[in-house]
């Protein structure tokens, strides 16, 4: 079975083509797809009944993951769904709604997708890390998931607006169905979301930040540092390699000069692991001067053993690296009851 999620513009068009059909029939099958959200092609009615038929016979379908549990937060502000795949496996993505003003009344949402069923990273303080790797999304499976949730808030008349690569699993560790799902999601005649309201979070494998510089995409990079020093982030992060702190730092000022995206420094706050004034001082100073931003996540619960540090401790870290002239914001967390906050997917977990 293909699913026609996973079809760039271009293939759909090959597609119709090789069926004997005019090019047009592509963009008779792409403007519902991404509009109209239909579960299953007999219900795209703008192609012949014959067409139709054909796709199904030859194995086509839309829309291979299905929802299978919907759970809200009590502001109503974040949804995490746990979608089902073909292969009776399952994954996580959620939905997480700001007020904003530029939008004219209509709230910022922002979709959390997966790439991966699990992570190979083993992250200690990340629910994902801790449940091992079990397979990689294909890009149908990827773009499923913002559908899912386009559909929803169409119905409220909203839309989605932003799109974080920051749900289970590594995005690097799938370079090539992550970039295929980007392009279908980001292309005019697909979904047709800005590139620039996207953004990629990796826990800092440089050969994919450097691939992901030269692909001329103009998407953001969020970098997971979590640690100024490699000793401390070889605890935190076991994959990570004996250089890990450098060399991730000099990939992330590769991609700024390449694409000219400013870059994002992720750091999970933990107490009385990695949120020390000694700490924050030594961040400054590996930080200081480079242009790049620093977003301070205190961590969220079911992340292992670890605390989240007082507001004040936190408060008191950020302003350390203000004073040394770094951009630095504290994470507004959403979703942390219902589990569906950073670091908190794992299937299994499914409130």
């Amino acid at each position: 079975m293909t699913d026609l999620y996973g079809l760039l513009p271009e293939e759909m068009e090959k597609l119709v083509m090789d069926m004997g059909y005019q090019r047009y029939r592509a963009d008779q099958i792409l403007l519902p797809l991404y509009y109209k959200f239909p579960k299953d092609i007999s219900e795209i009615k703008q192609l012949p009944k014959t067409m139709r038929e054909e796709l199904i016979k030859a194995g086509y379908t839309i829309g291979s993951t299905k929802e299978i549990h919907q759970v809200v937060s009590k502001d109503g502000e974040t949804m995490k769904l746990l979608l089902g795949l073909p292969d009776d496996n399952s994954v996580e993505t959620v939905l997480m709604q700001y007020p904003s003003t530029k939008l004219f009344g209509i709230p910022r949402s922002t979709i959390c997708v997966s790439t991966q069923i699990g992570c190979a990273m083993g992250c200690v303080f990340c629910a994902t890390g801790q449940m091992g790797f079990e397979t990689n999304l294909r890009a149908e499976h990827i773009v499923s998931q913002v559908i899912h949730f386009a559909e929803i808030l169409q119905k409220r008349n909203q839309h989605v607006t932003n799109i974080v690569f920051m749900g289970m699993g590594e995005p690097m560790a799938n370079y090539d169905e992550m970039i295929k799902a980007i392009r279908i999601l980001t292309h005019p005649r697909g979904f047709g979301i800005g590139q620039r309201h996207i953004t990629i979070s990796t826990i800092g494998i440089t050969s994919g930040i450097d691939k992901l510089a030269e692909e001329d995409l103009q998407i953001g990079l969020a970098i997971s540092l979590h640690a100024p020093n490699d000793k401390l982030r070889k605890k935190l992060v076991p994959t990570a390699g004996p250089n890990s702190v450098q060399e991730i730092i000099d990939a992330g000022r590769r991609y700024f000069k390449k694409t000219g995206r400013r870059v994002t420094f992720e750091y999970a706050l933990m107490e009385g692991v990695n949120d020390s004034i000694e700490t924050a001082m030594e961040l400054a100073n590996l930080l200081k001067g480079n242009g790049s931003h620093v977003n301070l996540i205190p961590i969220n619960p079911t992340a292992g053993d670890f605390k989240r540090p007082s507001t004040g401790r936190v408060l008191k870290f950020e302003q350390i690296l203000v004073d040394a002239g770094i951009n630095c914001t504290v994470r507004v967390e959403k979703g942390t009851e219902i589990s569906a906050a950073c670091g908190q997917l794992r299937t299994d977990m499914m409130n």
